[in-house]
């Protein structure tokens, strides 16, 4: 009776043990899983940042990572204000995980949320270019709804703030073959040269179906209506005075170190 206790005692404990093992080689899987994923996320942003600036083709394979360091400075700063939040680290700083914080973010009205994003953060992350000292580009975080899906990607300006540099779309769940066009090369080259600010500084950004003739217009995306309107709220939106306008107006005169 005795050894067959301790048989099933010892069969206990090896099935025990082998538990506590495989959970513990499970979790360790899961962590460096998760590390590999947030490096690999924090590489397609650097990708997509270089890519919209022209500083890197779509298709250009590169040490993405060195030449972000080279070619990028990052700032974060106080949309409210445009001011540098100095105490803000840029490499710690999520403007998504900050959106979703009451404690650091601020719910917007309907009427104040063309781009259909319910909150935004109080700070955001804006990513200069500069060539011999001096602004060349700046690259600005957009994001807004579509028809099924929150867009998101980044938006490049030249040095007067008005004029597209380039676009780029890294992450949505638009229709296939009809909103996921955002991503198509061919949609994105209209966009080089568009003016998405008035000679005054205002949003004035319209995405037309009847072919875009007018400085300020961008062709929509076939069959992809909802899209095409979300994106041209989405960037009227952000380059406004609730959002980087005020970080806009800052670079025009010449802060920011540039």
């Amino acid at each position: 009776m005795s050894a067959s206790n301790d048989s099933f005692a010892k069969t206990i404990f090896v099935a025990v043990a082998l538990c506590l093992v495989c959970s513990l080689v499970v979790s360790g899987a899961a962590v460096m899983l998760k590390e590999d994923q947030q490096a690999n996320k924090a590489a397609d942003v650097q990708r997509s940042i270089l890519i919209a600036a022209g500083i890197v083709g779509p298709n250009e394979q590169a040490n993405f990572s060195q030449l972000f360091a080279d070619k990028i400075e990052a700032q974060v700063i106080e949309l409210g204000t445009g001011e540098v939040a100095s105490d803000k680290s840029t490499k710690d700083f999520d403007q998504r995980q900050a959106a979703k914080d009451p404690a650091t973010s601020v719910k917007l009205s309907k009427k104040d949320d063309p781009a259909s994003i319910k909150r935004r953060s109080n700070y955001g992350k804006v990513y200069l270019v500069k060539e011999n000292g001096k602004l060349s580009k700046v690259v600005l975080p957009i994001h807004g709804y579509g028809l099924f899906s929150t867009m998101y990607g980044f938006v490049a300006l030249e040095n007067d703030t008005r004029t597209v540099a380039g676009i780029r779309f890294y992450e949505h769940g638009e229709t296939p073959g009809l909103g996921a066009e955002i991503t198509n090369p061919q949609w994105i080259a209209q966009w080089d040269g568009k003016k998405v600010l008035s000679e005054d500084y205002k949003p004035n950004l319209e995405v037309v179906k009847t072919g875009a003739e007018q400085p300020n217009e961008v062709d929509a995306l076939s069959g992809a209506t909802y899209t095409s309107t979300g994106v041209e709220n989405l960037i009227n939106y952000w380059l406004g005075d609730n959002a980087f306008g005020p970080f806009l107006k800052k670079l025009r005169g010449g802060k920011h170190g540039v």
